[in-house]
């Protein structure tokens, strides 16, 4: 029963870490792209709707790509217990 509990604990920890991490993935993501398209010589100094929404593309993948990341080190982890 003990173990039970410390293994929804653990998920829960991770889940929770996951979230965190995607969240500032995102946010890295966009704010990157969006410095990016705003100071990169040659590029209008507009940030169009274009632009944003490349960025949020871009934090969207940022985010999936952190959150994969974990989850197959996680898996990984498991397997070698």
């Amino acid at each position: 029963m003990i173990e039970q509990q410390e293994g929804q604990n653990s998920d829960q920890t991770l889940e929770t870490r996951r979230r965190r991490v995607g969240i500032t993935a995102f946010l890295v993501g966009l704010v990157v792209t969006l410095a990016f398209f705003a100071f990169f010589p040659g590029l209008p100094h507009i940030v169009d709707w274009g632009a944003l929404l490349v960025s949020l593309a871009v934090g969207g993948l940022a985010r999936w790509a952190c959150q994969s990341w974990m989850t197959k080190t996680a898996e990984k982890k498991s397997e070698h217990k």
